[in-house]
């Protein structure tokens, strides 16, 4: 009997780092799948069908499975098809790399992106405070091409589109260095070995209309 075709949409959006994480996992597996650009101030019913929740990308959608969140995704990618794992197999180093993830996408993305440009008297402040959090990510790093070791794995994925393809181009749209090599040597070789992974270069957003956006974002919620 003919296994039955497997069907994978993803509905995303060019410069969302959750969605963009899910396509370098899909790759990175060698699952074909059909890309839904979503425009998100225009949703398509679609996606409000599928995501009525949220209302947000990434949506994944395997069979007639649906799946959202990109943590859960990424998990659920890595159980379905068991090539490249994705997560590490050891109980503990799995733990950890969950728990730096959550790290990432709750408090560096808070304090580094909402919290950063609300400041407008504490600046400097909420720069000190991103740094050191980023200081604990640049520990975890050390001596390792990737945080997954050799190659990349779920924290790169989480990692590597916030931090230098979304965050880093918001920092440097309003004109702050918040990773300078001197500080931050090792995050900033990983980035290096991270935009040398062909999947990761398919998967980030172009650079200039990237700053562009993030700035935009930047302005509306100062003026909010």
């Amino acid at each position: 009997m003919a296994e039955k075709e497997e069907s994978v949409k993803l509905l995303g959006f060019w410069a969302s780092p959750f969605s963009r994480r899910v396509e370098m996992a899909l790759k990175l597996k060698g699952v074909p799948y059909e890309y839904l650009e979503e425009d998100l101030p225009n949703k398509t019913p679609l996606l409000l069908e599928l995501n009525p929740l949220h209302k947000k990308v990434p949506v994944l959608v395997h069979n007639d499975k649906i799946l959202l969140e990109s943590h859960l995704i990424l998990e659920y990618i890595d159980q379905t098809w068991k090539n490249n794992p994705i997560l590490p197999q050891d109980p503990y180093e799995k733990a950890m790399a969950r728990f730096w993830a959550k790290f990432i996408d709750d408090q560096i993305l808070t304090l580094g992106f909402r919290s950063l440009v609300k400041a407008e008297k504490g600046r400097e402040v909420a720069i000190e405070e991103t740094r050191e959090l980023l200081t604990f990510l640049e520990k975890e790093v050390t001596g390792k091409d990737f945080f997954g070791g050799k190659t990349i794995g779920f924290l790169d994925m989480i990692a590597g589109s916030i931090i230098p393809f979304c965050l880093a181009r918001l920092w440097e749209g309003i004109g702050i260095d918040m990773i300078p090599e001197e500080k931050f040597p090792e995050l900033n070789r990983w980035i290096k070995n991270l935009e040398e992974v062909e999947i990761v270069r398919e998967c980030i957003p172009p650079r200039e209309k990237q700053i562009e956006r993030m700035t935009k974002i930047a302005e509306t919620i100062k003026s909010a």
